[in-house]
């Protein structure tokens, strides 16, 4: 038996495993477990190697977790690291392995968080570990943050840290997190890494129709059904305008450059057509986009009821929140009132600066030839957050994929599932701009 100790590569598949084992379901209505398991998970494991990080609760279990690693010079700002401990919840009957035994097949990890973001937080956590033993520093200092509620907005996690410990951030002024750096492949077999530098915004809409209640024999030219079903049709149907922000054109412009392909600003479609699924993740970057989700109406089948809600999940590219309420308003018209559930900021910065320097060096050291393209992320993460104390943050959790795993489809999907060779790439990958950084 070898006594060679173990590398941060083999550290991050153990790592990755037991963070998925521990089931931190987030139902958005307080009904879960919660994140404090995987918060003292994550706290021990730094503690092991000498950083004190402190925990926070938002409400029970609603935990999260922060620490400041020193940096050699203190003088400069510092970046933060930050990942959500929350998953979305998981039907065991519908997977194909457990999504809570993360289990090993197909030289992959399966199970709910393995890409949502259970990979990043242990690609995380194994390369900070190694630095701790080897007794290295960092280039400035580093904000290592754990968030609750990220699945559910952010507001018990993220805005919350941000609301009420805004100090534990003081100085940092650039951060990375989820859903970029990941590779595609291109047709002849290039590798483009995705490095997101935009999302759109999130405003969720309840619509309400009002009405005259009666029998449902009876003739009612005043349904709060059919008025309500009217506006929703009609948003469901709308074909909202194309509005190129500088980050989709600029990924579009690339991506037809390593297409091969003329790029039209007018007509998008044939790069989309070469993007596989892809497609469906920027394929929503190129427009506002406004979709019914839930109807609710009525109790007795022949009872016509007074009033009638509806359910829209609008999202805006940034600069355009007002174009689209302004639409939705002319699509419902006046006998429709609409009301604000949920809303959140969209999001765009530039694709330059030291930080992606450091990101394109370290991704070309371990795949060179590669591409490096920003691009748009049609969800949110807690980078909105950070974004309200001045912190510029980057989609940046490096993956490189095999050509054939459709990606996009890991996000909140069936069978969730990371590469083994994957998080090794990543580790090697962060490994390199930490000491950049």
């Amino acid at each position: 038996m070898s006594d060679a100790p173990r590398t941060a590569e083999d550290e991050v598949v153990d790592l990755c495993r037991d963070l998925i084992r521990i089931d931190s379901s987030n139902y958005g209505d307080g009904s879960g477990p919660g994140e404090r398991a995987t918060a003292e998970y994550v706290a021990a494991q730094l503690s092991e190697v000498g950083l004190e990080p402190d925990l926070y609760e938002s409400a029970d279990r609603r935990t999260s977790l922060v620490v400041r690693w020193e940096g050699e010079d203190a003088s400069r700002p510092g970046l933060l690291i930050h990942g959500h401990l929350d998953v979305v919840p998981a039907e065991a009957r519908d997977w194909t392995h457990d999504p809570f035994a993360a289990e090993v097949a197909d030289d992959c990890i399966w199970g709910r968080g393995a890409v949502d973001m259970k990979d990043m937080d242990a690609m995380t956590l194994a390369v900070v570990r190694k630095w701790r033993r080897e007794g290295r520093k960092p280039p400035r200092d580093v904000v290592l943050c754990f968030l609750a509620d990220e699945e559910a907005g952010g507001l018990m996690g993220a805005h919350w840290m941000v609301e009420h410990h805004a100090d534990k951030f003081e100085g940092v002024s650039e951060a990375i997190s989820e859903v970029g750096g990941f590779s595609f492949t291109l047709p002849g077999g290039e590798r483009a890494y995705l490095m997101e530098t935009m999302q759109k915004g999130i405003h969720w809409l309840r619509l309400v129709a009002d009405g005259r209640a009666g029998h449902g024999s009876m003739v009612n030219d005043d349904n709060a059904i059919t008025t309500l079903s009217e506006a929703v049709a009609r948003i469901g149907r709308h074909d909202w305008p194309l509005r190129l922000t500088d980050t989709v054109q600029r990924f579009l412009e690339e991506m037809c450059d390593a297409l091969g392909i003329e790029f039209d600003p007018s007509d998008p479609e044939p790069t989309l057509a070469k993007l596989g699924s892809l497609a469906r993740i920027v394929g929503a970057t190129l427009r506002n986009t406004a979709n019914p989700t839930l109807l609710k109406a009525g109790y007795k089948h022949n009872v016509i009821p007074q009033s009638a809600e509806a359910f829209i999940d609008c999202r805006f590219l940034p600069g355009l929140e007002d174009e689209l309420l302004a639409t939705i308003d002319e699509l419902i018209g006046p006998d429709v009132r609409r009301e604000t559930v949920i809303r959140d900021i969209a999001l765009e910065t530039t694709f330059d600066g030291a930080l992606i320097d450091s990101m394109v060096a370290a991704l070309e050291a371990e795949d060179p030839g590669c591409r490096t393209i920003p691009y748009a992320l049609s969800g949110g993460t807690d980078n909105k957050s950070f974004s309200l104390i001045g912190i510029r943050g980057f989609g940046f959790s490096p993956l490189r994929l095999p050509a054939d795993l459709d990606f996009s489809g890991m996000f909140h999907g069936v069978d969730e599932r990371v590469p083994l060779d994957s998080l090794r790439f990543g580790v090697r990958v962060l490994d390199r701009f930490l000491a950049t950084c």
